[in-house]
């Protein structure tokens, strides 16, 4: 069974490459100019670290429980793990000094949490600002027109740092449906990166998934986050 696994991951991976390379050129860019993250979410560190041996160099988990648990078995010699989730303030501390980029902020009282609880272990913590680009009620991130207020109050906070934008747009039936929020969201990346504002620069936008990655590079996107199309359908517990 783990061999079948295995065997599967590499098809994907290589597919996946493929793919992304094929859109970045598309986008007028090189592969090298995009971040395939994996969304780990439910996967065994056993079968994360097989993707990482195969040249995947950025993992994301959602749930902080999830990723504690996991934590001294992924090989972090050869990756970067990040968190990907909604983050509750009450849980910052517990990973904080555990990611190289926390990817869903969304308030002034989560950031500042991450500041606090990142001066207390002497570092900077590199974060992006979640955009609820569809303004759906069900989904966090705060809403594009509320964006630069956001980056206002938090510009100052010496212990972190903001490296960009996330999104989730609405589900889409159609690749034309979901361009257009993806183009709205690099249209907000290209806008604030261009305003040169102290302690925020716009290096990543993170945004496309398993069904829509392509799309999301073509729109711009830096950076996508792949989980069931490298890993296979979740199996939840």
């Amino acid at each position: 069974m783990t061999e079948k696994l295995f065997s599967d991951i590499e098809y994907n991976y290589k597919t996946i490459e493929e793919r992304i390379s094929e859109a970045a050129v598309k986008s007028g860019r090189n592969r090298e100019d995009i971040t395939f993250l994996a969304a780990t979410k439910t996967v065994d560190a056993e079968v994360i670290n097989y993707a990482i041996s195969l040249g995947l160099k950025y993992i994301g988990e959602n749930k902080v429980q999830e990723l504690l648990s996991k934590y001294d078995e992924y090989d972090l010699d050869n990756s970067s793990l990040q968190f990907i989730g909604h983050l509750q303030t009450n849980k910052v501390r517990q990973i904080v000094d555990k990611v190289d980029l926390i990817q869903s902020v969304d308030s002034v009282k989560l950031a500042k949490e991450i500041s606090k609880q990142s001066a207390k272990n002497n570092l900077t913590s590199d974060i992006l600002i979640e955009v609820n680009i569809g303004e759906e009620e069900s989904k966090s991130g705060v809403k594009a027109e509320k964006l630069y207020e956001l980056l206002d109050e938090i510009k100052n906070f010496e212990n972190i740092s903001v490296k960009g934008l996330m999104c989730i747009p609405p589900i889409c039936d159609s690749p034309q449906k979901i361009l257009k929020f993806f183009d709205k969201m690099n249209n907000i990346f290209i806008d604030i990166k261009g305003k040169n504002i102290d302690n925020i620069s716009m290096d990543i936008l993170s945004m496309g998934m398993s069904a829509d990655y392509y799309e999301a590079i073509i729109s711009g996107a830096t950076m996508v986050r792949v989980g069931s199309s490298l890993f296979g359908a979740r199996e939840y517990k």
